[in-house]
């Protein structure tokens, strides 16, 4: 039998491991205490107790639902069908993500034109309108808040650093007025544009992190995936990964190939993934990945994941430490469910592990 003072001391030490690894709200049965909720922390320390669950992608699945074009991928339902929105960030937020991001994908000038009315929006228009409803839906649960940066005409134009910078502004500007808890710059092809965007970012104070479309061997311009988390890193970026492109295996590889370099450069950001919820291992060794299949875009639906490949993916994730593990183009919120319930579930059964450990331990040091 252990002393009340045995049973005090194991009491404390389970309390401190409980509370040093895993969040209340995984387990069911467990309240919620304030120290564990998400939403007003800041994402750096949240990501240092547990991973993150990000949101699915917005643009595939509101042209699913009628409400965006197809090759045009840009954000003006946020104007012209705000409920639609305003609906996939609930499903989203219902299935268990931790955050939301604004639908601004794209919101960029000279990107911005209706399909439908042919109108021509601003960026000031769109912006304000995807994070009126993200900080919305995000205020009905305990979610935070991302703004996103996506590549400019510009750059591809050839205008240079400055003009481009410009564009970002422009955008960051909107999320600090809104106060969006974080930033993260994705859809990236080239590692340079992919560092102006850091440099924008990081000059906000908010916390910021970018993702490149890049599969295992390089970015657009031939800069090695491994260089390109090194570089994305030594900018300032507190987050790195990959979004798109990409589905789960291939995208693993290359966290896998991103993580051996920052770990030989001593750099220790946190690790993102938002891969597309498509089967692409034949596409592996091309740059653009599965915007190159012919199936793409509107016969994708034989290549999906199965809920089961999503938990294989948050789990696989998990594994390599991976921190923020969400979905891009193809993730519908029961993939994000499937994800969320695979992460609790890891967290339960590690912190019930380690109760074990430290029973066992102080049962044969007694």
């Amino acid at each position: 039998m252990l002393s009340k003072k045995g049973l005090r001391v194991l009491s404390q030490r389970a309390k401190h491991i409980l509370e040093s690894s895993c969040p209340a709200k995984c387990m069911s049965t467990a309240p919620e205490e304030e120290k564990y909720k998400v939403r007003g922390r800041n994402v750096l320390d949240v990501m240092k107790e547990r991973p993150l669950v990000g949101d699915g992608g917005m643009v595939i699945a509101l042209e699913k639902r009628g409400y965006v074009t197809a090759g045009n991928w840009t954000p003006e339902a946020v104007l012209e069908y705000p409920e639609a929105v305003r609906q996939l960030h609930r499903e989203f937020l219902r299935a268990g993500s931790d955050v939301l991001q604004s639908f601004t994908f794209y919101a960029a000038e000279g990107k911005l034109k209706s399909s439908s009315t042919g109108k021509n929006y601003t960026v000031a228009e769109i912006n304000q309108a995807g994070c009126d409803l993200v900080k919305e839906v995000a205020a009905e649960g305990d979610a935070l808040t991302c703004g996103g940066l996506s590549p400019t005409p510009s750059y591809g134009q050839g205008k240079g650093k400055q003009a481009v910078q410009d564009e970002f502004r422009k955008q960051v500007e909107i999320y600090m007025e809104h106060d969006l808890d974080f930033m993260l710059a994705e859809f990236f092809a080239t590692i340079e544009e992919t560092e102006w965007a850091i440099e924008v970012m990081k000059a906000s104070g908010k916390p910021c992190g970018a993702t490149m479309r890049i599969g295992p061997t390089s970015d657009k311009s031939d800069v090695d995936s491994g260089e390109c988390a090194v570089r994305m890193a030594a900018a300032g970026a507190d987050l790195v990964g990959v979004n798109c492109s990409f589905g789960p295996v291939t995208s693993l590889k290359t966290i896998e190939k991103m993580k051996t370099s920052l770990d030989a450069a001593g750099l220790e950001p946190f690790l993102v993934m938002q891969p597309v919820a498509f089967h692409t291992g034949d596409c592996e060794h091309n740059k653009d990945g599965y915007h190159e299949v012919p199936e793409f875009p509107l016969a994708l639906e034989s290549r999906s994941i199965t809920r089961w490949d999503a938990r294989k993916y948050a789990r696989a994730a998990y594994d390599l430490g991976v921190r923020y593990i969400g979905g891009c183009c193809g993730f519908e919120p029961y993939h994000i469910r499937e994800i969320a319930e695979e992460v609790h579930t890891l967290l339960y059964f590690l912190r019930n592990f380690i109760i074990v450990h430290y029973c066992c331990v102080f049962y044969n040091t007694a």
